[in-house]
């Protein structure tokens, strides 16, 4: 019987596993070789796109702007006197021709009743004259009185029926005076706070109006928008570019909710503020309630022209070079990203407006963008579709269940 000692029995027994542990190592590294050679490698991008066409696109502006009123009138006494009574309620609607204020017309009356009794004096003189002239006519025919006599007799009747003529209209104007004693209302509208109370003295070339009467409907809106745009806003309606739009203006109130009522451009100023560098645009709007009150500041939003042929393309997916040129990605020929740059000067709610580099039928990638290259291998499916992830195979299950179990060393 041969004895051998404990460290000889350790040694052959570590020579027995060696052969063991590097057959379970190389196959550990074939099953992970295996794997990798399956699906370690990476796909194509799933990308998602949109299938442009081309549309006519509103040039929709916004701006702001500040109402005024259609018609305003300083009501402003013409004779001098003092107020005798206020006719009207301060704030109160008021119809033209209603009477406003009373000035003392005693005066007015007293010369009204002169200027009547100098017609009178004045119609009775050439009446005189007149007759006087008519018995001189056959007497200078007979020579019974001198040619020179009846041509003196006729100019005095000539004379005399211009000063009734002179004194007629010196009665008109005593009579315009006694009317103007009383002020009316040069225009309907809604009068505001009187600065003059009763007992005042007035007088006709006073600085300050008696009040002030607005009419409120309908209401001018006054928009501002920049020369520079307007220039280009008319070079591209001359060069055919863009189409011209509607005069239809909507508003929006100070609080950002709608006006309800649709208004009207009437007309562009011809020349530019000095100061703001804006040309100003007067819209009217219709206002029966009365909610837009003269000096308030609204937004309004109306379409000056509409761009033909052109294409919407989500903002996302529109992107820019580090010099600012706008590009998209399409997907190209053997499903493969194709770069375009295309020309996106302004935006519509959440789309880029694209009037140039596009054609109808393309598709622009919009989802799946990032990291993206020109030339890069897709996987493209129509924006918005969800992606699908499929289950684990079946042998991976299997596996990793047995390693669940009894994956470990025996």
């Amino acid at each position: 019987m041969v004895h051998r000692s404990p460290g000889i029995a350790t040694a052959l027994a570590l020579l027995t596993l060696l052969p063991m542990l590097g057959a379970c190592s190389g196959g550990s590294d074939a099953a992970a070789q295996k794997g990798e050679g399956k699906g370690g490698a990476r796909g194509p991008t799933q990308v998602g796109f949109v299938t442009v066409t081309t549309s006519s696109v509103p040039v929709v502006s916004e701006l702001g702007g500040r109402t005024v009123a259609y018609e305003t009138s300083e009501v402003r006494p013409q004779v001098n006197g003092l107020v005798q009574r206020r006719l009207f309620t301060e704030g109160s609607f008021v119809r033209q021709g209603q009477p406003l204020y009373q000035i003392d017309p005693s005066l007015y009356r007293a010369a009204v009743n002169e200027a009547s009794a100098t017609v009178a004096s004045a119609r009775a003189a050439a009446d005189a004259a007149q007759a006087r002239a008519n018995r001189f006519r056959p007497l200078a025919q007979i020579e019974a009185v001198s040619q020179q006599e009846y041509t003196d007799a006729a100019a005095q009747a000539r004379q005399a029926r211009a000063s009734v003529n002179q004194n007629l209209a010196q009665l008109e104007t005593a009579r315009i005076n006694l009317r103007f004693a009383t002020i009316r209302a040069p225009i309907s509208g809604r009068i505001g706070r009187s600065l003059f109370t009763q007992g005042a003295l007035v007088s006709a070339n006073q600085a300050n109006p008696l009040a002030v009467i607005q009419r409120t409907d309908p209401i001018y809106v006054d928009i501002q928008q920049s020369s520079a745009d307007l220039t280009a806003l008319r070079r591209a309606l001359a060069q055919g570019g863009v189409a011209p739009g509607s005069t239809q203006v909507r508003l929006l109130l100070e609080d950002g909710s709608d006006y309800g009522y649709t208004g009207t451009v009437q007309f562009s100023e011809l020349q530019v503020n000095e100061s703001t560098g804006t040309v100003t645009l007067r819209a009217s709007f219709p206002n029966p309630q009365g909610v837009l009150l003269p000096g308030q500041f609204v937004q309004t939003r109306f379409i000056q022209a509409v761009t033909p042929g052109a294409i919407l393309v989500p903002q996302n997916a529109v992107q820019r070079d580090i010099s600012g040129k706008a590009y998209v990605f399409l997907v190209g020929p053997d499903n493969k990203a194709s770069r375009r740059d295309v020309v996106a000067d302004r935006t519509q709610g959440s789309d880029w407006v694209v009037t140039g580099g596009l054609k109808a039928g393309d598709k622009v990638i919009s989802q799946g963008l990032s990291n993206l290259r020109d030339g890069a291998a897709i996987r493209p499916v129509p924006a918005g579709t969800p992606q699908r992830i499929a289950p684990p195979p079946a042998g991976a299950a299997g596996q990793a269940k047995g390693q669940g179990k009894g994956g470990g060393p025996a």
